[in-house]
């Protein structure tokens, strides 16, 4: 994790395969088909995001075959107690208040699994989405009121940003509110 406690791209990786493990047990290749499927979609093509994460998976104890008789890539793998708890303290993490692809996969994994967390933490991960949400229309609103009145099309361009984060820091906060 970098200081501020937010996932590094291999860490969301992870993430993404321990929740995906959790989920349902599958074989490796399967779950790396997925994986790569999944943030391929969020964030595109990204060789940041591929191959080593998940080896490193079996090594460090986080997944297991599901049947301890299994071998080589036809094993079905699920993950383990160990890998529960590494992926309750990923979820876990802040996120970055500034738009990128890998925040954008990092709020999209906590979507995908916040479920797999008790209702008082999916709550505090409401709440931090929330107020990251909050922060990040905050910034656009200056912004906007800085350059409101310039040529071109940042203006517009700032408008439609305001309204898709506004949108977004709504629906976060009606999230957060059935969570309560």
């Amino acid at each position: 994790m970098y200081r501020d406690n937010t996932l590094i791209p291999s860490e969301a990786v992870r993430l993404l395969a321990l929740g995906i493990l959790a989920g349902r047990p599958m074989p490796y290749a399967r779950l790396a088909k997925e994986v790569r499927h999944f943030t391929g979609r969020i964030v595109g093509p990204s060789l940041d995001l591929v191959g080593a994460p998940l080896e490193v998976l079996k090594v460090e104890g986080l997944v297991a075959p599901a049947d301890s008789g299994a071998k080589g890539e036809d094993a079905v793998l699920t993950v383990t107690e160990l890998g529960r708890s590494e992926m309750r303290r990923l979820l876990a993490s802040n996120v970055r208040p500034q738009v990128s692809d890998i925040n954008k996969l990092i709020i999209a994994l906590k979507m995908r699994f916040l479920h797999f967390l008790d209702v008082e933490d999916q709550r505090v991960q409401a709440e931090l989405l929330h107020d990251i949400s909050e922060r990040e229309l905050a910034r656009l609103t200056d912004l906007r009121g800085h350059h409101g009145q310039e040529d071109g099309y940042l203006p517009e361009w700032l408008d439609l940003e305001i309204a898709q984060t506004q949108a977004r820091h709504d629906w976060i906060g009606r999230l957060r509110d059935r969570l309560a």
